[in-house]
């Protein structure tokens, strides 16, 4: 049998492959209506049935395709419907990969992931290829396959991690790029073995080869996120945006194609370079997360299964015991890689499991690995070899699937923070509509700083006169929070609307917010008729200010804030003295979270020193920067030639009588309105004890006022030091 192996019967190779994958030509189903229906009957019915088994829904659609493809009861062909939507499927998987990695966190674990990729790529690598050569003996060039085939990994199980949203955890983030490493490396090993046979091995299509992939990446890094920054601000269409991100998404795969590389490469690269413009938990992440999940990768997955011939587990022994010492080669080979990274970064049980979990399945790179072995121009793999493989696609997939889902449930319980799910500050995110031009990215922001571990976080509030003759404000404002309504809902959001009529604006939204127990409020900034900065702040943003102790926002943008490219935060002197600073503090997190860009703090004295712990214990995640000014006047001025159209300003401010108050705040409206007139801003105006006429000051012992918050707070701070 081990001589076998070594030898190529074309007719045997012929009959294996259109047994294997053409399609069947005595299918029971072969119209395309009832093809679909079947399709979504085992999408529907396969995962609530094996749920209740206790097995991950991944096996289920894996053996489902197993039951109902050719080598199983027959029912359906795998056609080329079937292959298109698989294909799809799997650059679906890298790209969501690619898409849900946190920039923070690929930036902190990114040289871990790539120890664990050299780890995951070169044990498989040499243990695959001592069993080949001495175990099952095979040539040296089929030996190289046979390892580089046992060297990638596919992220089949990756769906898994998502539902326990645990994309960001360290573990997976060195998988994912653990996987794109492993797979660009077996593949690249494949190449040069396959140009060797052809003879097409010379020194100069190398250095070619070599510059073309870096041609790449960087024409994809450089152009992609500059020209879905201008698409995704210029059309608001739902289905617009969708569809252009595929079409870069099948770019993307199609150039790395061109260059010889894998199109599950070019879709893992796309997702990393619009990770920044495409904001995690909004209306296009939610889009591109439902139909992948619905559609594409069902369809991947029920394919494989449909490559799986069960009749080899009994009609030929031959093949029996090879596959045998192939999964068994795959699976402890990747277990010895996450043991030892594991070893590596002092990690638990949970991380190891879920590092095996991931790299241990085996399906579109082995798949793309054995086809162009078994080409009758290369000639480096035999039929035997390529029913192996299929069924190591088969036990990976579920060993994997198995050790997945236990372990992401466990680490999932143990990364969660009880005082954390209750929500660190109490109450719903308000949201009073006035203008249609900024329902769109007033909803948005609202989506990113809410507080998503409460129910019934987001509340909208159109407020009309009741001395409007023909209902015309109000009938505009019923529509304003009908469309907040329809972007939330987008986002798989849910948020309560509200539409009042009284006889003054200012005093509904501060009752509001009482009726509700609203935390924060965000509103329009002022402006003239013409859009322009008013200079001032209106008369309903003063009174609103005046009677409330709630954060206020006041908002002035010009694009999705997830297309904004910087973000910079103007933080006064003494901020953290107040009630609210780690409240405004979280929301700014949450937002440079969502959107991944980098954040730059521009504070006084000792402010950026908790800005930074804070960021260190809650979001090590968030890309910031800390710049000490002198004065926060001199810091707005200097602020003028730093931010540009694209960047996002946020401006934290103080109501007059606390402690981070300073006379700068009397022209803050009209330095708006001079320097900052075509700006995106936020200006902030955090939480605070009650009206300032009800703050009681007290004289620390070197004769300055501070409130009782500040000697809490000096309280803590030596605690902290400690």
């Amino acid at each position: 049998m081990l001589r076998k192996c070594k030898k190529i019967t074309f007719r045997t190779l012929n009959f294996k492959l259109f047994r294997i994958f053409a399609p069947a030509m005595d299918a029971l189903v072969t119209k395309p209506t009832w093809i679909f229906l079947v399709m979504l009957l085992i999408i529907l019915l396969a995962p609530v049935i094996l749920r209740r088994l206790r097995v991950p829904h991944i096996i289920g659609l894996i053996l489902a395709g197993l039951l109902v493809g050719p080598g199983g009861l027959n029912v359906l062909a795998r056609d080329a419907s079937i292959e298109v939507f698989g294909q799809v499927g799997i650059y679906y998987i890298m790209f969501l990969a690619g898409l849900e990695i946190d920039m923070g966190s690929f930036r902190r674990h990114g040289r871990k992931g790539l120890q664990f990729g050299l780890l995951t790529f070169l044990i498989p690598l040499l243990v695959g290829f001592v069993v080949g050569h001495w175990g099952l003996g095979l040539s040296i060039s089929s030996s190289l396959v046979l390892s580089s085939l046992l060297s990638s990994h596919t992220l089949v199980t990756y769906p898994i991690i998502g539902r326990y949203g645990l994309g960001r955890h360290p573990s997976v983030v060195y998988s994912i790029v653990a996987t794109a490493f492993a797979t660009f490396a077996a593949l690249l090993l494949l190449a040069v073995e396959v140009r060797g046979v052809r003879g097409d091995f010379g020194g100069w299509h190398w250095v070619g080869f070599a510059l073309a992939i870096v041609a790449y990446v960087l024409f994809t890094g450089y152009l992609f996120p500059k020209v879905g920054r201008l698409f995704l601000r210029r059309n608001e269409d739902a289905v617009t945006q969708f569809v252009f991100v595929l079409v870069l998404v099948f770019v993307s795969a199609f150039l790395a194609s061109c260059i010889g590389l894998e199109g599950l490469l070019g879709a893992f690269l796309a997702g990393l370079v619009l990770n920044r413009i495409i904001p995690r938990g909004g209306p296009l992440m939610v889009r591109l997360e439902f139909v992948g999940n619905a559609i594409f990768i069902p369809y991947f997955l029920i394919g494989v299964g449909m490559i799986i011939d069960v009749k080899v587990l009994f009609g030929e022994p031959d093949t029996l015991w090879l596959s045998l010492v192939v999964v068994s080669t795959a699976v402890a080979s990747k277990w010895l890689a996450a043991v030892v990274m594991q070893k590596m970064i002092k990690g638990n049980l949970e991380d190891r499991r879920v590092m095996f979990g991931l790299t241990n399945s085996h399906a579109a790179g082995a798949l793309a690995i054995v086809m162009i072995a078994t080409d009758p121009e290369v000639q480096l793999m035999d039929s035997q070899m390529l029913n192996a493989t299929v069924l190591l696609i088969l036990f990976s997939c579920i060993i994997s699937s198995l050790e997945t889902g236990m372990a992401a449930r466990r680490l999932a319980l143990q990364t969660t923070e009880t005082e954390r799910n209750r929500g660190s500050y109490h109450g719903k995110c308000l949201t009073a509509y006035a203008y249609p031009q900024t329902v769109d990215t007033l909803t948005q922001l609202s989506i990113m700083i809410r507080n998503p571990h409460i129910p019934d976080s987001l509340m909208g509030l159109a407020v009309s006169m009741d001395d409007d003759p023909d209902d015309a404000v109000r009938m505009q404002g019923q529509d304003n929070l009908e469309r907040a309504r329809q972007i939330a809902a987008a986002a798989d959001v849910q948020m309560s609307t509200m539409s009042r009529v009284s006889s003054n604006v200012a005093s509904a939204i501060v009752h509001t917010m009482r009726e509700v127990d609203a935390g924060e409020v965000i509103l329009g900034l002022h402006e003239t008729p013409q859009g322009q900065p008013a200079g001032k702040l209106g008369v309903i943003t003063q009174s609103i200010l005046a009677t409330t102790h709630r954060e206020v926002m006041l908002v002035r943008l010009g694009m999705p804030p997830g297309t904004v490219r910087r973000i910079v935060v103007a933080v006064p002197p003494q901020a953290e003295y107040e009630v609210g600073f780690y409240k405004w503090l979280e929301h700014l997190c949450r937002i440079g979270e969502q959107t991944g860009q980098q954040m730059r703090f521009h504070t006084c004295g000792n402010t950026g020193f908790f800005i930074k712990e804070y960021l260190n214990q809650a979001h090590p995640v968030v890309i910031a920067e800390n710049r000490v000014e002198k004065g926060f006047g001199s810091m707005l001025l200097g602020l003028k030639d730093e931010v540009n159209a694209d960047h996002l300003l946020i401006i934290i401010s103080s109501r007059p009588g606390f402690i981070s108050y300073t006379a700068a705040f009397n022209s803050l409206p009209s330095v708006i309105a001079r320097n900052f007139a075509h700006t995106n801003l936020i200006l902030l105006y955090p939480d605070q004890y009650g009206d300032p006429q009800e703050t009681h000051s007290i004289f620390a012992p070197n004769g300055q006022s501070v409130t009782q918050r500040q000697v809490l707070f000096e309280e803590w701070l030596q605690k902290l030091k400690k």
